[in-house]
Formats: structure tokens, C-alpha cells, sequence
């Protein structure tokens, strides 16, 4: 078996959340049912999150419980048990009328060994 000696790079998950990778939602992933920690990666959040410059009536926290609540709903409805999970929803990221989008949650073992969710686009890994 391997031990720490055989190691020769480890980026452990808080380290990515403290870089700015992963944006750590866990509080309000709480607040919409799921029990697990969990992270957005950057360009989930810059994309989804994050209120474009010109879209009026929209707010982060909204933006984030929708992510979040989608979720919540998908894993709760899901007949599929396994670490991969797409589900979608729509966001307003111009003038027009929302865009229905794609994402990504991986559930595997964070720092601890501990389940977590990690939420991206679909085409990161």
C-alpha cells in the first residue's frame, strides 16, 4: 500500500476553496435540504451566480438558492444512486428570456473522507 512518502502532490479541497477553485455553499446548501458540504467551481459561479452586468430583479442569493434548490430537488426525485448527477434549470443572464442550462454535481470524498458535492459546468472535471 502506499504511505505519505510515496506522495508527490496533493491540492486537498478546503486549499481550492481558499485559492478562490471552488466557492464553499454548504450554509445555504443546507437551508434547501442537502446534508452534505458543498462547492461551486468558479466558472459555475461567475456564470450562474454572479448577476450580469444589466440584468435588474436578480440577486446572488437568489441566484445561488436556485442552484442550490434544483439540486436539492433532483437528488431527493433521483432513482440513480451514484457519484455523477446532471440536473437543470434556467437563468437570466441577459435581456431576453432565460437560458436553460446544464450542470454538473460529483458527490466523492472531501479532505476528512467525508461525502461532499462539488457543482460544475459539464464539460469540468
Amino acid at each position: 500500500m502506499f504511505t505519505k512518502d510515496d506522495l508527490i502532490f496533493a491540492y486537498t479541497r478546503s486549499q481550492a476553496i481558499d485559492d478562490g477553485f471552488l466557492v464553499d455553499v454548504t450554509e445555504t446548501a443546507k437551508e434547501a435540504g442537502i446534508k452534505y458540504p458543498v462547492a461551486l467551481t468558479r466558472a459555475v459561479w461567475c456564470q450562474y451566480v454572479e448577476v450580469p452586468e444589466g440584468v435588474s430583479g436578480q440577486d446572488e442569493a437568489g441566484r445561488l438558492w436556485d442552484v442550490l434548490f434544483m439540486l436539492a430537488t433532483v437528488i431527493r426525485r433521483s432513482r440513480e444512486r451514484g457519484q455523477r448527477l446532471y440536473y437543470q434549470l434556467y437563468v437570466r443572464n441577459g435581456s431576453g428570456w432565460p437560458t436553460h442550462v446544464t450542470l454538473k454535481a460529483l458527490c466523492g470524498p472531501g479532505d476528512d473522507g467525508g461525502p461532499c458535492i462539488t457543482v460544475m459546468l459539464p464539460k469540468e472535471s
